[in-house]
């Protein structure tokens, strides 16, 4: 017998019967080289960037990932355990399907474009999306929807549509599930320099944020998303588009549909969004108040039918307007 217990390589008869015990210990031995070989396979399949083992942790865990760093990145078709992925440019894309999320074994390693993945930002990995861009997601089991910068690739299991980083699953509310229901629509291309103040501020307008600041605040969260909360959103907002509709106030009765272009705490940027969108359809610009703020929502439209509403999205999406939508009328 060897050390461990297991039988020698070339055993003699004395050596061809062994005690319960050296048995025992075989077995263990085995089971740990089982164990080490398993976990060997399953961290190298743990890469995001197109199947690549884990990259270096260039941010320890637990400290802020600096924004940006990347490059524009459609990519060429590849190849992951099997199956062929084939990036490109879309003018518009629109899908159900279901998003897990990724956390903190990837925060602070390198994403498929070259910038550092944070848990704590709202962020997302998509497999033919180009690198960086806006993507709109809704929750379908409790209608939450965010915008998520997608700068990464993945994921790659069970025919998954989405990976969501820590922070976007706490916001829309499936963590703890660990998959959701989603529909993932692109909204154009994201600025390389990284600034998330349009993801944050599409967050803090939504109405159901509240509840999840106050129910569901995710750890380590940024203390710019919970203040924007309490507080009224910053003015003057940096360009017309920069932030996203706000809530919508309940729809009439009736089978019109307008695109609502976007709401602007400053009435001259409205004005703005009125001119420059006045070529697609009508334009009306109404004050409403959140809260103690006033803001100026722009509404194009209405459209007889939700089709030439959809078409008349794409037009407003393309002249800059992100976080258009369509509502009915």
């Amino acid at each position: 017998m060897n050390r461990v217990g297991l039988p020698s390589a070339m055993p003699g008869k004395s050596h061809m019967l062994q005690s319960p015990a050296g048995i025992a210990d075989g077995f263990r031995y085995l089971i740990v080289i089982a164990l080490v070989f398993c976990l060997t396979v399953w961290l190298g399949a743990c890469g995001k960037g197109n199947g690549e083992k884990l990259g270096e942790r260039i941010v320890p865990l637990g400290q802020t990932a600096p924004k940006g760093g990347g490059r524009r990145l459609v990519g060429e078709p590849y190849k992951v355990a099997g199956r062929w992925y084939t990036p490109k440019e879309v003018r518009s894309y629109s899908k159900v399907g279901v998003a897990s999320w990724y956390g903190d074994l990837f925060h602070g390693r390198r994403t498929a474009n070259g910038e550092i993945y944070d848990v704590n930002r709202l962020s997302a990995a998509h497999k033919t999306l180009p690198l960086p861009a806006y993507a709109r997601v809704t929750n379908l089991s409790n209608n939450r929807t965010i915008v998520v910068r997608v700068n990464d690739r993945g994921p790659f299991s069970n025919d998954r549509l989405i990976d969501l980083s820590k922070k976007a699953a706490d916001a829309l509310g499936f963590r703890q599930h660990g998959v959701a229901k989603v529909r993932v629509t692109y909204m154009g291309p994201a600025p390389l320099s990284g600034d998330d103040s349009y993801e944050r501020r599409f967050l803090a307008s939504q109405s159901w944020v509240r509840h999840y600041a106050s129910a569901e605040p995710p750890p380590n969260a940024d203390p710019i998303t919970v203040a924007s909360v309490s507080k009224p959103v910053p003015a003057p907002l940096p360009k017309p588009a920069a932030l996203g509709p706000l809530p919508s106030e309940p729809a009439p009765a009736g089978g019109a549909f307008s695109i609502q272009a976007g709401s602007f705490s400053q009435e001259g940027n409205a004005a703005k969004a009125r001119q420059t969108l006045g070529g697609i359809g009508h334009v009306d610009v109404a004050p409403v108040m959140v809260g103690d703020v006033r803001y100026y929502r722009v509404r194009v439209g209405p459209f007889a039918d939700r089709g030439r509403a959809e078409a008349a999205l794409q037009q407003i999406t393309a002249a800059g307007y992100h976080g258009a939508r369509v509502v009915s009328q």
